[in-house]
């Protein structure tokens, strides 16, 4: 491969992401792939910001939530994904500017505004977007986490961002039922990588 590939890993909170990144990353480094495990919100400044918002949500403004959200995410294309994709690495990514439209878009914005000011960010080659219903999302956060769901993770908030979620058009994206065991998505998932290495490999040789 001549250049990096962006992979996402989008859906509402509670469908797997952050059990199913790393194993995907433990996979691929195993077949020999320089793979960037990183995750947003990052832990820069402006990410900081946006974790205290988990707390109070209410303490800035929609705007303002919005501009945090575009501010961390530029520093982490400017000073992560960028150069790993020019070093020629494989880029997980725990959330990407999906969840931006599909959060704030809840919140009040038009997602396709949100969407037209990522032009600074690189299209990710897959969205793997992990699909569940709001309900099974938060016994997950309540049973299995062991929390009680944050400003972010609220029943009526979430129903809203699994339907926008459920809208995107993109051709990137590839939905994976969540509600399967752990094995069986990371499966899945790996099947959907796979062909996209494959096509991007027979890209590169021809």
């Amino acid at each position: 491969m001549k250049s990096g590939i962006l992979i996402a890993f989008e859906g509402i909170d509670g469908t797997g992401k952050s059990t199913q990144l790393p194993l995907l990353a433990n996979f691929l480094r195993d077949q020999g792939y320089t793979v960037v495990e990183t995750c947003e919100p990052t832990s820069g400044p402006y990410g900081r910001r946006i974790r205290e918002l988990y707390r109070n949500r209410k303490q800035v403004s929609p705007d303002q939530e919005l501009e945090l959200f575009l501010r961390d995410r530029r520093q982490h294309v400017t000073e992560c994904i960028q150069p790993a994709l020019e070093r020629g690495a494989i880029v997980l990514t725990d959330r990407y500017y999906f969840s931006t439209a599909a959060y704030q878009g809840a919140a009040g914005w038009d997602p396709e505004q949100i969407f037209a000011r990522h032009d600074f960010a690189p299209e990710p080659d897959l969205v793997l977007l992990l699909t569940l219903t709001p309900e099974e999302s938060l016994s997950r956060i309540r049973d299995m986490r062991g929390e009680s769901p944050n400003d972010f993770e609220q029943k009526e908030q979430l129903e809203k961002v699994a339907d926008l979620f459920a809208s995107f058009p993109q051709s990137c994206i590839v939905r994976i039922p969540a509600a399967l065991s752990v094995t069986q998505v990371q499966a899945a998932i790996r099947n959907v990588v796979q062909q996209l290495l494959v096509r991007k490999e027979l890209s590169c040789s021809g």
